[in-house]
């Protein structure tokens, strides 16, 4: 999660398709056009080693056309030939 959200804040668009999970991933990569500014970590389900699967519940600050926003997420994850990578966006715990 930490490595993607770097990816987003400078721009590394290769990494972010690397890492997202081809059942799930766009043919493409776009950037978002948002400043992006801290990475809050609220929650991990498993993703430890000998896990499959693993939950990432965070919530990221940015700037969108001079406007503070968040965007608060769990983020699905599968081991998958040595690395996590990203599968789903999942609704956030309340």
């Amino acid at each position: 999660m930490r490595s993607r959200f770097t990816a987003n804040v400078i721009g590394d668009l290769d990494h972010l398709w690397r890492t997202w999970h081809p059942r799930t991933r766009p043919q493409r990569v776009l950037p978002s056009g948002n400043q992006w500014l801290k990475l809050e970590v609220a929650d991990v389900v498993d993703g430890q080693p000998g896990d499959v699967t693993g939950v990432v519940e965070f919530v990221a600050t940015y700037r969108d056309n001079w406007r503070t926003k968040t965007m608060h997420e769990r983020s699905g994850f599968e081991y998958r030939a040595g690395r996590w990578l990203y599968t789903e966006a999942l609704p956030p715990t309340q």
